[in-house]
């Protein structure tokens, strides 16, 4: 099936701690179904200290549902996916405004 949500799209969080955050997709995993989004879904995460790195507590970004995520749309608000063929190519578009992506 074809990815609705893809790498470098920008979204805003729709449910949980930091609903209402908008970032960009950093990767997605489709088989798990999760997207890892840049500035949400931090935690603190403890690196031992190595020769290359200082270590300590490290905020790193964790993966989100792809569920709980929505893009973002030209006029800035969250909208669904939809698919259409333009010509013989099938495209994304924003069903809030028809356009797109």
């Amino acid at each position: 099936m074809a990815a609705k949500l893809k790498k470098g799209d920008k979204i805003v969080v729709l449910t949980g701690k930091d609903k209402g955050k908008e970032g960009t997709i950093a990767s997605v995993n489709p088989k798990t179904g999760k997207a890892i989004v840049e500035g949400v879904n931090i935690a603190i995460r403890h690196v031992k200290q190595s020769q290359n790195n200082q270590g300590g507590r490290v905020p790193q970004a964790m993966p989100i549902q792809l569920s709980n995520l929505a893009l973002i749309d030209s006029n800035g608000k969250a909208t669904r996916v939809g698919f259409k063929m333009d010509g013989d190519k099938k495209v994304r578009f924003a069903k809030t405004t028809g356009d797109v992506i």
